[in-house]
């Protein structure tokens, strides 16, 4: 395809867009209550993020929270870490949901690999399981602050689980199924849960795969599980044999005619538990609070993916990645959302544009590197596919290059809203997305999000228009965290956003904001490896070749390409007398498919005769992706503070060789 240039104009909604569109209404709403009238966009988010309690006073108001007494500020400090919202508010996230029940109207589409047919879930099928589980989980003590994990895929019951769970104030965490056993085993433990709700195994791509034993050695690592609600997903009729304290899903979901209930908590109480791995030790426990969630949810799915009542909003995700939060959020507007599980590729890269048609999707949620693959694959849908109810595309995971907006507009269709957008699992939602209003710029973000104050920060900490620098927040937001799991001093916190800038939330994106408002994001600025938009920490990666006895030490960094993909090399350093094999590299890379996750073997594995440390003995990953990158080492390294610091020029070669030819 011949090449797009950053910033064309591609799209601009017409005035009757614009019209229907969330947001017009909100101003509109704005103008006749509060007296408030804003030109464009830009003059909204200015006063969104110049004046933030008012800002979300406003949303409080006009989303008519439910909250018995009220608050009795609306933020506690603008300092950060720290600062609190809606304090002594009492809420919960899933009665904001049910806010929306509609007896027959379909809630939830689904279908997977191995339910091939498209099921419609009613609103009254939803709140009879979801009472009918709740039920179950009440007779098992479970209540508020209680922790119920599930290892499941995205199917109808993780629904019905987080439901039942968080509308007791107990706390949820999930993760997929085709996590390795010591990737759960880490996250889990870590939190102590009461219930675990899981499947017998999964399909991907054709093959099934049966996870019985490793949920067997997941159960036997968690000391304080009480029960194991069992759903037979690949094998109808699994007896679950060797399980302690098993409940069938059917058993469980049993109780009729029982209503739902609502356990109202603080604002500011734990809702889930969210993992992100960071380069060194577990996977980081992140909390995020009821009330936080349920306000920027209501804020960012009505206003910017802009879903209304009558549309079906999909995107393909796991549990194990934040969209599905994000995803099942979409039900606080009333709206209807497909769940996907299974390979997106499989039989061939067309499923999820038949699954679109089917569907009659208007919201499709995908990764910038689906995207890619169907422009290289050089499908055209628009021909073989009634997409009639399209209405937008939305891309995260990775920043979707310019030709993949072009692309979308030439072979999806012509009238469409492309919303590349950005955040992370760090706030449970995008705080860079689109909006309906805005016309379309080949590889730009459109706008940052209402009540998010993003800037680009150079080194120094001062704000920069048009030029790369650090992604930041510099005033608080409702869904940051509330704390690390068992981060008592807040340290863990600290250090993962607030290290480079005091008070000054650091993301740890690269980011360009341009004049008009619009952002540019060229990838992480830390080393967390990103594959189909599931980010895993390196200290998992090396937790894995580690078992390879031949292998002294490893290296992997995550480097972006031009094309929206990565370029994932993981370097080596062979024990005494060993050499790197055919099959020695077939054995890390089932290690890491085994223990991590099969999106994240390496794109190749490199001998290499020494790697980089500080004097301590860390390795030192940052600056070895820049030096790939193309940056010189005098700029990225002080080699003062490394053991080593001949090293380094190795991968100066290396990146002039292999990645600038």
């Amino acid at each position: 395809m011949k090449q797009v240039e950053e910033g064309s104009l591609l799209w601009e909604p017409s005035q009757e867009r614009i019209n229907q569109a969330n947001i017009s209404t909100f101003m509109n709403w704005l103008k006749e209550n509060k007296g408030l009238q804003f030109k464009d966009y830009q003059s909204l988010w200015n006063w969104s993020v110049n004046e933030i309690e008012d800002f979300w006073k406003t949303i409080w108001e006009y989303f008519n929270i439910q909250s018995p007494n009220g608050y009795t500020n609306v933020l506690s400090t603008h300092q950060m870490p720290g600062a609190k919202w809606f304090e002594n508010a009492k809420v919960n996230y899933i009665e904001h949901i049910f806010r929306n029940y509609k007896k027959e109207k379909t809630a939830i589409f689904h279908t997977s690999e191995l339910r091939p047919e498209l099921s419609e879930i009613s609103w009254e099928k939803v709140y009879q399981d979801t009472a009918a589980l709740q039920q179950t989980l009440k007779d098992l003590g479970v209540q508020k602050g209680d922790r119920v994990v599930a290892f499941i895929p995205n199917i109808y019951e993780s629904v019905i689980a987080l439901f039942a769970t968080a509308s007791l104030g107990a706390i949820w965490s999930s993760a997929s199924p085709d996590f390795g056993k010591q990737s759960v085993i880490d996250r889990f433990k870590q939190i102590e849960p009461k219930v675990m709700i899981t499947v017998d195994g999964y399909q991907y791509g054709g093959k099934v795969f049966d996870r019985f034993n490793v949920v067997k050695e997941i159960q036997s690592e968690l000391d304080t599980l009480e029960a194991t609600i069992v759903i037979p997903y690949i094998n109808g009729a699994h007896p679950f044999t060797g399980l302690k304290n098993v409940i069938q899903w059917k058993n469980a979901t049993s109780y009729t005619n029982q209503e739902l209930c609502f356990e109202l908590v603080e604002f500011n109480d734990p809702l889930w538990i969210l993992f992100s791995s960071g380069t060194t030790g577990k996977p980081k426990p992140i909390v995020h609070s009821q009330g936080g969630i349920l306000l920027e949810h209501l804020k960012a799915l009505t206003f910017h993916t802009d879903l209304h009542e009558d549309d079906r909003f999909f995107w393909f995700t796991t549990t194990g990645w934040m969209m599905w939060n994000y995803l099942v959020g979409g039900l606080l507007t009333g709206s209807s959302i497909i769940l996907y599980d299974g390979n997106p590729a499989y039989p061939d890269l067309t499923m999820l544009w038949r699954l679109a048609e089917k569907s009659k999707m208007t919201v499709f949620g995908t990764s910038a590197s689906y995207i890619t693959s169907c422009m290289k694959e050089g499908l055209d849908p628009s021909s073989r596919f009634d997409l009639t109810q399209l209405k937008s595309i939305s891309s995260t995971g990775s920043p979707l290059p310019p030709e993949g907006f072009k692309w979308c507009y030439d072979h999806v269709k012509k009238d469409l809203s492309i919303a590349s957008i950005s955040g992370g699992t760090d706030v449970c939602t995008a705080f860079i997305l689109g909006v309906p209003t805005l016309p379309v710029y080949a590889g730009e973000l459109q706008c940052r999000g209402l009540g998010a104050k993003v800037e680009s920060f150079d080194e120094s900490g001062h704000s920069i228009i048009n030029e790369v620098g650090e992604l930041v927040l510099t005033e608080p937001f409702p869904s940051m965290p509330i704390y690390f799991w068992n981060d008592d001093d807040g340290t863990r916190m600290q250090d993962s956003y607030f290290d480079m800038y005091k008070g000054i939330w650091r993301h740890g994106d690269y980011i360009k904001i341009t004049e008009r408002g619009s952002c540019v994001i060229y990838g992480r600025s830390d080393a967390t490896i990103n594959r189909g938009g599931i980010r895993i920490g390196t200290s998992e990666i090396y937790r894995a070749v580690d078992h390879v006895k031949e292998i002294a030490d490893s290296l992997i960094v995550d480097i972006p390409l031009e094309n929206g993909e990565s370029y994932v090399p993981l370097f080596v350093v062979m024990n005494d007398g060993k050499e790197l094999t055919e099959e020695i590299i077939d054995i890390v890379k089932n290690q890491i498919r085994t223990q991590c996750s099969p999106r994240h073997v390496p794109t190749e594995i490199i001998s290499v005769e020494d790697l980089p440390k500080t004097l301590n003995g860390k390795k030192i990953e940052i600056p070895v992706k820049k030096i790939l990158m193309g940056k010189p080492i005098e700029q990225v390294a002080n080699k003062g503070s490394l053991s080593n610091p001949k090293s380094l020029h190795y991968f100066e070669q290396f990146a002039k060789e292999k990645l600038r030819k």
